[in-house]
């Protein structure tokens, strides 16, 4: 099998030594015969006459030496940090004093499997790949904010299965669930989450008007959208029509089953789970709750968002917003 590059197969390179060497042709002539230059029949002439006939079997393109390539002790550190933290390029880059890029090629060269594909915990690669929608941006804070609902199972007293295996036998149904409620602007990802006992309309309102307060402690003092999905207690709820009315702010819904429109809180409710609640093992459903509230103080005022440049949510955020 001939090289994917290649203008000819062994075969090819075989007729240039014979009609040249054994015949006395010129090489320009048998060059032009099989639409190659004259440095290309050269070429395959002079190794010819240096290595016989293994001289014309295909050879590896990849250079001899890369003066500019990762040192394998580097590449060690970065495996060795997406395999203990479990995070992207954008984050192991800045860590390390890499960049992002060269932290992802490394991923790549190796074959790791993307984050997304990874049980958050393990580690384990648990789906398959899955194309990404279009972004867009709002240009001002407060322009757009996105809410939703996440409900994530409640771990009993001592720990569930992550905790012992499911080999153990820990009962855990009918223990239920906790509603992770959720909003992060459109503009500077700044975030707010709450745990709470429901998803009814007026758990929903009231949610709703305290993240709204604690953007404004933070310098989102306005907000003109909301948008969520059309969930009943968004959507024919009398107490979230009347919040929004409060804020003074347009309710506007994404369009039935396509939940990518709200894409900004689904990517919130997915790093809640990586690393908040599936993070590390929780052994009462206390003790990850009061992991939440550090946890997204982190988010919003030290972690390294990809879509901020590698800045935090806060870094967005004027005086005057």
């Amino acid at each position: 099998m001939s090289h994917r590059n290649a203008r000819l197969n062994v075969r090819g390179r075989l007729l240039i030594v014979s009609r040249v060497l054994d015949h006395g042709r010129p090489v320009a002539h048998v060059a032009k015969e099989l639409g190659i230059s004259r440095q290309c029949a050269h070429r395959w002439i002079n190794r010819f006459k240096a290595e016989g006939p293994a001289g014309l079997q295909d050879r590896s393109s990849r250079p001899h030496r890369s003066p500019s390539r990762t040192s394998p002790q580097a590449e060690v550190v970065v495996l060795a940090m997406r395999a203990k933290h479990r995070r992207g390029p954008d984050w192991i880059g800045p860590e390390i004093g890499l960049p992002a890029r060269t932290v992802s090629s490394i991923l790549r060269r190796h074959q790791v499997p993307f984050l997304r594909e990874c049980d958050p915990l393990t580690g384990e690669v648990i789906r398959s790949s899955k194309q990404t929608a279009v972004r867009y941006e709002r240009e001002s804070p407060g322009d757009l904010v996105h809410m939703d609902v996440k409900k994530i199972g409640r771990i009993p007293i001592g720990g569930g299965w992550k905790a012992h295996g499911r080999s153990e036998g820990v009962r855990e149904r009918g223990i239920g669930f906790d509603y992770v409620h959720s909003l992060v602007d459109d503009h500077t990802r700044l975030a707010y989450s709450e745990i709470l006992p429901d998803e009814k309309g007026p758990t929903c309102a009231a949610f709703l008007l305290r993240a709204a307060n604690y953007l404004a402690a933070r310098g989102i003092t306005r907000i003109r959208q909301v948008m969520t999905d059309n969930h009943l207690s968004y959507k024919r709820s009398n107490d979230v029509r009347d919040a929004v009315e409060l804020l003074g702010a347009e309710h506007i819904f994404i369009k039935a089953h396509c939940p990518w429109q709200n894409g900004k809180v689904e990517r919130l409710n997915r790093t809640l789970q990586a690393e908040w609640a599936y993070r590390q093992i929780f052994y009462s459903n206390d003790e990850r709750a009061a992991a939440l509230a550090p946890w997204l103080e982190h988010y919003n005022n030290r972690r390294r968002h990809s879509a901020l440049g590698g800045q935090p949510p806060i870094s967005r955020v004027s005086p005057t917003s």
